[in-house]
């Protein structure tokens, strides 16, 4: 059993206080990171191969000390599907020991350092999935449950520019009533990039009032009869307001888009 810091056991808050900086927080990138909650919160952004460093500060409350079988840092990557709450597939796991077993009485500063950490995949927060990286520090105790402090940063993995990106054209329409056809000037996108492209209609025998057009992010998990498929709405922009004719021509071009 453990005491999370943020919450305790049985309404008693632990014996110290443990704070884990990372050596170069002031400089580095933060990513904007949306909670369960719907609030957003920064986190510090790193990207693969990076190494992880800074230090852990646990402080023993006034008149307090702390007898303990020897701290830890680890350093986690995780995946936790939604509809199996508590249940983590670990896919990285470090460890470094910050201290033999031992007395801590007063405020004691651990430095500590993961060199070259690879991680492959992105941080991610969906509907029904999420991957995250973790800091853990933990005070293990043996006649007392081991106190746990946690903090966690986000992983951006930058690729190279593919040699080949082919535009993309797909047709949509109702026979004999409607037929248009969509063009995109390449396939492949960064997270802020700009859509261009372009609208014609080839055949119009209906009346069309107005058009939109959206960008979703489609998001699949599990497998077999457990396979779950969610969609969710990035962006959405009003193309046209009005009939068109046959063999009009739209331009389009979708700014500002945060396809994260």
């Amino acid at each position: 059993m453990s005491i999370l810091l943020q919450s305790g056991l049985f309404g008693l808050g632990p014996p110290c206080s443990i704070a884990i900086n990372f050596e170069d927080a002031e400089t580095r990138k933060q990513a904007s990171v949306k909670r369960e909650s719907g609030q957003t919160e920064l986190v510090p952004l790193f990207h693969g191969q990076d190494t992880v460093a800074g230090e852990v500060r646990i402080e023993p409350l006034p008149g307090k000390k702390i007898e303990h079988t020897g701290v830890k840092i680890e350093l986690i990557g995780q995946i936790e599907l939604f509809f199996d709450r508590g249940n983590f597939y670990d896919f990285t796991s470090l460890v470094r020991e910050l201290d033999i077993p031992g007395e801590i009485s007063q405020r004691k500063i651990y430095p500590f350092e993961f060199q070259n950490v690879e991680m492959q995949y992105e941080s991610y927060n969906g509907v029904n999935v999420r991957l995250r990286y973790i800091l853990r520090v933990t005070v293990s105790r043996n006649y007392s449950s081991n106190i746990v402090k946690e903090k966690d940063f986000w992983v951006r993995n930058i690729l190279k520019e593919p040699e080949i990106n082919n535009t993309i054209k797909m047709e949509v329409g109702i026979e004999d009533c409607l037929h248009i056809e969509f063009e995109y000037n390449k396939s492949k996108y960064h997270l802020k990039d700009v859509v261009i492209g372009k609208i014609y209609f080839l055949l119009v025998r209906i009346k069309i009032k107005h058009m939109e057009l959206e960008i979703r992010r489609r998001e699949s998990t599990g497998s077999g009869p457990n396979t779950y498929n969610e969609s969710e709405t990035l962006a959405k922009y009003e193309v046209m307001d009005g009939a068109p004719v046959r063999g009009e021509c739209i331009p389009i071009r979708l700014s500002s888009v945060h396809m994260t």
